[in-house]
């Protein structure tokens, strides 16, 4: 009886810890060690994209009737509503040149197609273009889900897990879920995050409005009641056999 006693106890250990390979990131990371990234990331503009377009010349008088007028004070958290809203067909409205079409340009396709158009006009046009609205959103077990804007246009997943605060204790690392919209149908793909192969993957500088969510792992569900607690049920029923042994003693 208490060989059966100490092998529930030691049962109980192993279901109650996590396993290194669970828990440690980037486990291969030596094969990455001076490998050259061949990605160059620069995302496309798509509808319901806000695009800040500034427009600057030497002769603030001939560019005026190209610049957006908002009556609104240049401020940074006037920007969404000084900037130019994508339309579905993929267009925005420019003043003095009227229908643009932006939508699978690169921010700098767009300020090369801009500045072309406005040279027919101005001289020395200055033009830059910036992605406003690129957010993406991170939920499940992380410390701080939510939504997060990305100023730079430019974030990568692990980038995204750190923004969120890290895996919580409960995430699970093996299986994090990316959902994309991509030409009006959602995708999804799973990444390991214990492995490096992802990093070669087109998922791993996300796009604007990317959906990454981590599941919890088998001890985060059983915490949240669907499932039974086995360490718990275990120590229950080592209690339970220490107690007969000591009465039938």
């Amino acid at each position: 009886m208490k060989k059966i006693s100490c092998l529930i106890i030691v049962c109980c250990c192993l279901f109650s810890c996590a396993t290194k390979k669970e828990i440690l990131y980037f486990q291969d990371a030596d094969q990455l060690n001076q490998q050259q990234s061949a990605q160059y990331f620069e995302p496309k503009i798509e509808p319901n994209d806000i695009l800040y377009i500034s427009v600057s010349a030497l002769e603030e008088k001939v560019i005026k009737p190209f610049q957006k007028v908002t009556g609104l004070q240049t401020e940074t958290r006037d920007e969404q509503l000084q900037g130019y809203l994508v339309s579905p067909n993929g267009s925005i409205q420019y003043p003095g040149l009227g229908a643009v079409d932006v939508v699978g340009k690169t921010r700098v396709e767009v300020i090369t197609l801009l500045t072309n158009k406005l040279s027919e006009f101005v001289k020395d046009v200055v033009v830059d273009v910036r992605i406003i609205n690129f957010k993406i959103t991170v939920l499940g077990e992380v410390a701080a889900p939510g939504v997060y804007t990305i100023k730079d246009e430019r974030v990568t997943i692990p980038q995204a897990i750190g923004l969120a605060g890290d895996f919580t204790a409960d995430g699970k690392r093996e299986t994090v879920t990316i959902i994309r919209e991509e030409n009006g149908a959602q995708k999804v793909t799973k990444v390991d995050f214990t492995k490096t192969d992802f990093f070669s993957s087109p998922y791993y500088f996300l796009k604007q409005n990317d959906i990454i969510y981590v599941e919890p792992s088998l001890k985060g569900v059983k915490k949240s009641g669907f499932i039974p607690d086995i360490p718990a049920v275990l120590s229950v029923v080592t209690i339970v056999l220490s107690a007969v042994i000591l009465i039938t003693r």
